[in-house]
């Protein structure tokens, strides 16, 4: 790690497992100090996502788009991305084609005055690893974090998130 690389400062997750609709759903929450039509770009505009996460490509008008995980590397081919819901700027949920098994990912913007609060979710399918699929969704918001602050999503260290999580969230799925 270099010394311009942030380590996790959190001593504990911030993820839940929650039923919604009789599904088990990864839950995480951040606030940010910002309204919610502006963080709702942070997460739908692709220039903006690309900072954090990846870009999308094509027209979502068409319910589909191209979703390029830049953040994983240069060379990621891209998932297809099936937009289910798209209400700006409230909530938004849609399915990936993932090589693993698709994806029903969510958010929710709740305005709390100039300040937003994003709750993030995905549905998890029976038999995945929540102890990776957690401590990735942190690592990723965290780089949302990140960005909004104005520092360079690089900053925010992977190996502060995994293995370093990969037991709480076990043991959270155990529980739940």
């Amino acid at each position: 790690m270099t010394d311009s690389t942030e380590k996790n400062d959190r001593a504990a997750i911030t993820g839940t497992v929650t039923d919604i609709d009789g599904h088990p759903n990864l839950v995480l929450t951040r606030a940010f100090p910002m309204p919610a039509a502006e963080l709702w770009r942070e997460l739908t505009d692709s220039a903006r996502l690309e900072r954090w996460i990846g870009r999308w490509e094509g027209d979502p008008k068409t319910g589909r788009v191209a979703f390029f995980m830049t953040a994983e590397g240069e060379d990621v081919p891209p998932e297809e991305y099936t937009i289910l819901e798209c209400d700006p700027p409230r909530r938004f949920a849609g399915d990936t084609s993932a090589a693993t098994g698709s994806w029903h990912l969510w958010f929710e913007l709740v305005a709390k005055g100039e300040a937003t609060l994003l709750v993030f979710g995905q549905r998890l399918n029976p038999g995945e690893d929540v102890g990776s699929i957690g401590p990735g969704w942190e690592y990723y918001l965290d780089r949302l974090v990140a960005v909004t602050k104005g520092r360079d999503a690089s900053t925010i260290a992977w190996d502060a998130y995994f293995p370093a999580m990969q037991p709480a969230y076990q043991t959270l799925v155990a529980a739940g």
